[in-house]
């Protein structure tokens, strides 16, 4: 039932207008709000909250047909505010801010964003710059974000920043900073190479004043709180990837089999078909490899070594299916009226956003010795 309800969203509602929001650079509130009332905002979390209560298996779901709807900047700006930004609060905020926030993120009145990245720390959190200091009731944060999802349209934004002493890497803390708050701008929003569709901006804070009952979780602890959420929003990434994957597949397997070369159809030639199902075939296990990794995190059960293999390997797969996909397409593959074009573009970040393939690898021989 969730499937089919995502599915039939994305027909009358997505594929009319993806093209618009792509030109427009964002999705529109409305949409949005849309999502909310069909309560796909809300899938994992507290029924008291307008939440469904359902588990990563669903999250997997979505994910997955988000990416099939073919345009990535509108899937990610979903998937960030559902499974990446939100379930920072959920998991640490206290009843107070989950009674206040949670409704509104649920229903999609709000829309939240995670500033986590910065100009000179990606992967690797430890080099953050962004600090906050306590200041009487209040914390005061200074630095900057980039690359950051929803980053001009939030409502709600779930930073990061160092509150440590020099020297211990590690003591990073999370805040909830409202947009319009003294201190806290957009600098710029950024023009990308893919997912057009999604707004995603640099943010700034400079002497940023918040309450000090805005902290999220606990002082010094917020680098672990990253690390966890990083799990889920690697499977995200993966079933998104294959989401995408699955629909560039269909998409080709139905021009070729149209499209007239050589005294036949391209589906003719053995090379091609021979090529898509292998392409199909290795989507097919890796999905595979995605679900069972959702019911093992649904269990409880340690899914580090899996989740890190599943981003590395959906990431990659995901480019070589684009590639090869739009290389059947021939010319028009390289149209930007063709949907492959653009897939193969919004393609191109899976290996690097939500930790690049050479950092998953590392995770996963970590645990390999």
């Amino acid at each position: 039932m969730l499937r089919q309800t995502i599915r039939r969203f994305v027909e009358t509602r997505v594929l009319p207008n993806g093209d618009a929001w792509e030109k427009a650079g964002f999705v529109p509130r409305d949409i949005l709000r849309e999502m909310g009332d069909l309560g796909l905002f809300g899938i994992r979390y507290d029924a008291k909250y307008g939440g469904s209560e359902l588990d990563t298996m669903a999250t997997v779901v979505l994910a997955e047909e988000l990416g099939r709807s073919s345009y990535g900047g509108f899937a990610v700006t979903v998937l960030v505010h559902t499974d990446m930004a939100s379930p920072h609060l959920y998991h640490a905020g206290t009843d107070a801010q989950k009674a206040k926030y949670m409704p509104d993120i649920i229903s999609g009145r709000k829309i939240a964003a995670v500033a986590m990245t910065e100009p000179d720390a990606g992967s690797d959190l430890a080099s953050m710059r962004t600090t906050a200091r306590r200041d009487g009731d209040s914390y005061v944060l200074d630095g900057a974000k980039m690359f950051i999802t929803n980053g001009v349209h939030a409502d709600i934004y779930f930073v990061a920043a160092k509150t440590g002493q020099p020297g211990r890497n590690r003591d990073i803390s999370m805040f909830i900073v409202e947009k319009g708050t003294p201190g806290f701008s957009v600098a710029r929003p950024l023009e990308k190479h893919g997912w057009l569709s999604s707004d995603t901006a640099e943010l700034v804070f400079e002497n940023c004043r918040i309450p000090a009952e805005n902290l999220l979780g606990h002082e010094n602890r917020g680098f672990y709180a990253l690390a966890r959420n990083l799990q889920n929003e690697r499977i995200v990434l993966g079933a998104q990837s294959m989401g995408e994957a699955d629909k560039a597949i269909e998409l080709a397997t139905r021009w070729v089999m149209e499209r007239k070369a050589f005294g036949g159809t391209l589906w003719e030639k053995q090379a091609i078909r021979h090529k898509l199902a292998w392409r199909a075939s290795q989507v097919a296990a890796a999905k595979a490899l995605i679900y069972q990794t959702a019911w093992a995190d649904a269990q409880g059960h340690d899914v580090v070594r899996e989740v890190s293999m599943i981003k590395a390997l959906a990431g990659t797969l995901v480019n070589e299916v684009m590639y090869d996909c739009l290389q059947f397409h021939g010319g028009m593959g390289y149209m930007r009226e063709s949907a492959i074009e653009r897939m193969a573009r919004d393609a191109r970040v899976q290996a690097i956003g939500g930790g690049a393939t050479e950092v998953m690898l590392e995770e996963v021989a970590k645990r390999m010795s």
